[in-house]
């Protein structure tokens, strides 16, 4: 894994680029606005996204041609929003065969319904040990500013999840690796739909003591979700799967805590998604995990809330009152 490529021009593309620069001379990074490229090399920071992290643009190879960067490079990060994921794959004309693939994607690929990893397996035929997640909790805003952040890199290689961990890590960045990359990934976009249930409740006015119970019935939830799609001995209390929740769910960088927070306060989902400049990853996870719960009949009454909400126009403080007789 010499060679490293970026692929996005959001906040956690650029955080992960900043992440990376610490410690190699050169990255490629995709992303699809010129005009952004050339701010990044004459003004040394993103101007749309994370615009405090300072970046050194005299070891970035910067294009909007996807093939160049996926020629450039052995290790290939997609930190794309999971929404726009597969037309950006369509105009990669350049073969991915021997190519490491991590997703920084917190999402399912609408289009296939498939988490990340999986839709490179069977979309674009490539192999499981070739692919691996990257995944919190850390929120990007955090790594602009240094502050000590945990990241959990999965891969069913080992040394493929030990590279990236060495060249990630650094003096405000801690790495640990795992082998769970469909559990890790499922956590990772799950985490989000439980994040604008908070959000939610936040905005209908509970306070802290409902958000505890809340978020303890999440990771519940979570861990019966992931074990019936993909059933492996894990502890769901480490940082990739509790930790990532309980950041998501709590922090004021949230942005599907804020999305939630809106609709909690009485915006409709198109006026809410307005007025955000990012991404709430977590209102296409909600439709296509509900999807998939349809044929797994895991117990999710937070998901199914969520999905009443932004799906069905149910009415918030009605699903949330009925919600709270469910939780304990």
């Amino acid at each position: 894994m010499t060679k490293i490529a970026v692929f996005g021009g959001g906040s956690w593309a650029t955080a992960i680029v900043k992440m990376l620069s610490e410690n190699l001379d050169e990255i490629s990074w995709y992303m699809r606005s010129v005009y952004i490229t050339e701010h990044i090399k004459r003004n040394k920071h993103n101007p749309n996204y994370l615009s405090s992290a300072n970046l050194q643009p005299e070891k970035l190879i910067l294009s909007n041609d996807i093939n160049e960067i996926v020629r450039s490079a052995d290790c290939l990060i997609f930190a794309i929003p999971s929404a726009f994921l597969k037309s950006e794959l369509d105009n990669i004309t350049v073969p991915l065969d021997g190519k490491i693939i991590f997703s920084a994607i917190k999402g399912i690929v609408p289009e296939s319904g498939l988490i990340v990893g999986e839709h490179f397996h069977e979309k674009l035929n490539v192999p499981f040990e070739n692919i691996g997640v990257i995944t919190g909790p850390c929120h990007a805003e955090e790594v602009a500013m240094e502050r000590l952040s945990y990241l959990t890199i999965a891969c069913q290689d080992e040394a493929n999840a030990e590279c990236l961990a060495n060249v990630i890590s650094g003096r405000y960045i801690k790495t640990k690796i795992s082998d769970d990359i469909i559990g890790t990934e499922y956590a990772a976009m799950l985490k989000n739909i439980f994040a604008i249930a908070a959000g939610i409740a936040h905005g209908l006015g509970y306070g802290d003591n409902f958000q505890a119970v809340l978020m303890s019935n999440s990771i519940r939830e979570m861990k019966r979700f992931i074990k019936k799609v993909h059933k492996m001995k894990r502890n769901i209390n480490n940082s990739a799967y509790l930790g990532d929740l309980l950041v998501t769910g709590y922090s004021t960088f949230s942005r599907n805590r804020m999305f939630g927070n809106m609709i909690g306060k009485g915006y409709t989902v198109k006026s809410a998604m307005m007025e955000m400049s990012m991404v709430a990853e977590g209102y296409y996870a909600t439709k296509s995990a509900y999807k998939i719960n349809q044929k797994n009949k895991a117990i999710t009454p937070i998901i199914d809330a969520v999905f009443g909400i932004l799906y069905q126009n149910k009415n918030a403080k009605d699903i949330f009152q009925k919600l709270t007789d469910e939780l304990d």
